[in-house]
């Protein structure tokens, strides 16, 4: 069942007409999106760049081609708005705020500017082996750091990415050793570039995205100090960690919109839970190359005894207070259906996948596990490989279609399930929907399609609330940056409810039927692993 429910907008500014831009650099692509004082998109360009994949498992992409994207996104998106009939928009931007793709790494020369190796990407997974070596070495095992910085040791983490350059390219460890070496995520990267670079730019990064590191501690909000001797990384490479909200500087000449304040940052995934509006409490899930489950816990930093991971959910300003968040990460969820079209050629394009998979009632018993470069939370298994189970001579690629969709839901229901033991746990029951469920709301691309949200609405069995901007992680960074140069308070943003509709998926498939399907689901998660000797042969 799909309603569509109004909500009343509230005006977020005075008479005074500005905007805000948001530079949005995903993992497939980069996008920039020009918001005026209501914080409605008015323009908006995005373009994809190479990704580079020099041996299995391992993914790569080229920081100088990132940079190069924002800029022509900038340029695009500017003309874009000066063609709608927006002509003061160069003038009237105020403000610019950055969202990335998060552990994905980069280091570079701080004497000419230029990468030392390619970006090692988030979903790489060449340094597995290093963190099977950490996990026998250390003595709190794969929860070693976990009190410090609420994660478990992992390949995704970019701790584990510094280590490997270290250990594997003599050009990033000589650079090290001399003291030319820089270090960043690539919101660092970005904002070391946009301010200056060899010519001043601001070398930092936030909280959200220090806080995929491995190596800060979630208290202090600091470098952990123990964490960097015991993984031999030093500290001097390492940006200055600040709010999600405050001007870090502004953009240089040469660039776009020069002069122009950075005034915020958050990785992806924080910034759409920002974007949502998600307070204590509150969860959501954003649908992108990977996907991830945020739920807000305020002020208070919880331990998750169900396989997720305890994280910075935001800090709204150098004196603000953090609010925490536990986290479910699925390391594939639209790069399924990118792989069924580029890989496979089962569909031409991303979104002919819904039509396809409506061919079929149902999948056929066919289930897919898409655990390419292994499974992340809740069951943290590096040695799983993806896998499709059940498959008859009876199934056709309507089935195998269907079974992708249902495979990315199923993970997300796996997170789920875990988020609500925990909630239950502690005590966010008023945050409860009448059956008991925690409400998903949800954002990015892939919720454009419909059979995909009443999947996870039936495997959840939890409402599914889409807001009408599915591009919720821009917005974040568009808040954060108004909140900081004062065009907007915090108070006027989480009060607002600038969509006019949200689309709500209720569950329409029988609890019986909904354990059934999970049971056999998780037979086929226990079919993958072990496989990753098989994968490399």
């Amino acid at each position: 069942m799909v309603l569509r429910l109004p909500i009343e907008a509230t005006d977020m500014a005075g008479a005074e007409d500005f905007f805000i831009g948001a530079v949005d650099q995903g993992t497939a692509s980069t996008r920039f999106i020009i918001y005026d004082r209501h914080a409605k998109p008015v323009a908006s360009h995005q373009m994809e760049f190479t990704q580079f994949y020099p041996e299995t498992g391992w993914v790569e992409q080229d920081p100088l081609e990132i940079l190069q994207s924002v800029r022509v996104c900038m340029e695009k998106a500017l003309e874009k708005a000066t063609a709608a009939g927006h002509d003061d928009v160069g003038a009237g931007l105020r403000a610019v705020g950055i969202t990335n793709q998060r552990e994905t790494t980069v280091v570079w020369s701080r004497s000419t500017g230029h990468p030392l190796f390619n970006a090692v990407v988030w979903m790489d997974g060449r340094t597995n082996d290093i963190c099977h070596r950490l996990i026998t070495q250390l003595p709190g095992g794969r929860n070693h750091f976990a009190p410090s910085c609420g994660l478990p040791i992992n390949a995704c983490l970019s701790a584990l990415k510094i280590i490997w350059l270290l250990e594997n390219v003599d050009t990033v460890k000589d650079a090290v050793d001399s003291g030319d070496a820089m270090f960043g995520t690539i919101d660092t990267w970005l904002i070391w570039n946009l301010t200056g670079g060899c010519s001043g730019g601001v070398h930092v990064t936030d909280c959200s995205n220090a806080a995929r590191t491995m190596m800060m501690d979630l208290h202090t909000l600091e470098w952990d100090a123990a964490a960097l001797d015991a993984l031999g990384i030093p500290i001097s490479i390492l940006p200055k960690i600040i709010s999600n909200s405050e001007t870090v500087g502004v953009i240089a000449d040469g660039w776009p919109l020069a002069d122009t304040p950075i005034s915020g940052c958050l990785a992806d995934q924080h910034a759409a839970m920002l974007g949502q509006l998600c307070q204590n409490g509150e969860a959501k899930c954003t649908y992108g190359t990977g996907a991830s489950i945020l739920l807000n816990t305020g002020e208070q930093i919880v331990k998750s005894t169900h396989g997720l991971l305890t994280t910075v959910a935001y800090k709204l300003g150098p004196e603000a207070a953090a609010d925490y968040a536990l986290e479910g990460s699925i390391g594939i969820a639209g790069a399924a259906v990118q792989w069924l079209r580029d890989a496979l050629g089962v569909i031409r394009t991303a979104a002919e996948v819904e039509a396809i998979a409506e061919l079929v009632e149902n999948s056929g018993g066919v289930y897919f596990v898409p655990a390419f470069n292994g499974l992340l939370a809740p069951w943290w298994r590096d040695d799983a490989r993806g896998a499709f189970v059940g498959i008859t001579r009876f199934t056709n690629r309507g089935h195998i279609a269907r079974a992708v969709l249902e495979g990315i839901c199923f993970r997300v229901n796996d997170v789920l399930t875990s988020m609500h033991k925990d909630a239950e746990d502690y005590g966010y029951s008023e945050f409860k929907t009448k059956d008991g469920k925690l409400l998903l709301r949800v954002d990015g691309s892939a919720t454009l399609n419909n059979l995909l949200m009443q999947i996870q609405a039936d495997l959840s069995g939890s409402p599914v609330v889409r807001s009408a901007d599915i591009e919720t992680s821009a917005l974040g960074a568009a808040y954060a940056a108004g909140l900081a140069i004062g065009v907007w308070t915090k108070e006027q943003i989480f009060a607002s409810r600038r969509e006019k509709k949200v689309t709500i998926f209720s569950p329409k498939l029988s609890e019986e039927n909904r354990e059934k399907r999970n049971e056999s689901w998780h037979k086929a998660v226990s079919r993958t692993f072990d496989l990753a000797d098989l994968y490399s042969e």
